[in-house]
């Protein structure tokens, strides 16, 4: 293989479509998903898996910078290949741009079958408030986190069966009376990935050099969190 694989869960359906279509069956270090609520134990477990890797190909760590939780990771051995993105919402997208020009219509919160299954997103936040404080405490506390939000937005990766996905995600919408609706998606950052073509829309380090904020653009202070984020 032409290069090591580290990659974010979320994505594993859309990375499997990818390579599927391009007949690539690479060995990929999946890292828990779940973990993007906690920046900083999901940065130490990718360092930790960068380490672990005892060849000098390539790394391909299929990343958001979601929360800066590759802040600073590097590779004493392999060049690190990352892509130019704030999040994963962009990687499903197909840009940084994309998903601005959506966010500027209305903004909102955003789901794959990926997002719904692996992450801990505002529904599982939901439930466990419910089990806690109730159900109409738990509903007037959610539509006050939401309160800037306008839609709860599915993305159409062509990944997974629609159908499959969209009753759920229509529910979470009518649950926090917020608006419905599917967005196409757009995979071209994955396969530019896989397919080595990282002139545009990639980082890539050098060993021994850390990835920082300016590598995707953000400003050295920046606070920036990943977009599904209420905090």
């Amino acid at each position: 293989m032409r290069y090591n694989v580290v990659a974010c869960n979320t994505l594993r359906d859309e990375i499997n479509k990818v390579l599927k279509n391009i007949n690539l069956y690479p060995e990929i270090i999946w890292i828990d998903s779940g973990l993007h609520n906690f920046p900083e134990k999901l940065n130490k477990i990718i360092q930790k898996e960068i380490n672990n890797i005892d060849n000098n190909k390539d790394i391909l760590l299929l990343f958001g910078y979601c929360g800066k939780s590759i802040l600073n990771v590097k590779s004493e051995s392999s060049r690190i290949v990352f892509p130019k993105v704030d999040d994963c919402i962009s990687l499903f997208l197909g840009s940084n741009e994309k998903k601005q020009q959506l966010e500027k219509i209305a903004p909102s919160y955003y789901f794959t079958k990926g997002y719904l299954e692996n992450e801990n997103n505002i529904w599982q936040e939901y439930q466990y408030c419910i089990k806690k404080y109730g159900k109409e405490k738990s509903t007037s506390l959610m539509k006050r986190m939401l309160h800037n939000y306008r839609y709860i937005r599915l993305i159409d990766t062509k990944a997974y069966d629609l159908n499959n996905v969209i009753n759920k995600t229509k529910m979470i919408a009518n649950e926090f009376d917020l608006r419905h609706q599917v967005v196409k998606g757009n995979l071209k950052i994955l396969y530019q990935a896989f397919l080595k073509e990282w002139k545009e829309n990639f980082v890539i380090k050098d060993k021994n050099e850390e990835i920082n904020l300016a590598d995707i653009g953000l400003d050295l202070n920046s606070r920036h969190l990943c977009s599904n984020n209420l905090l």
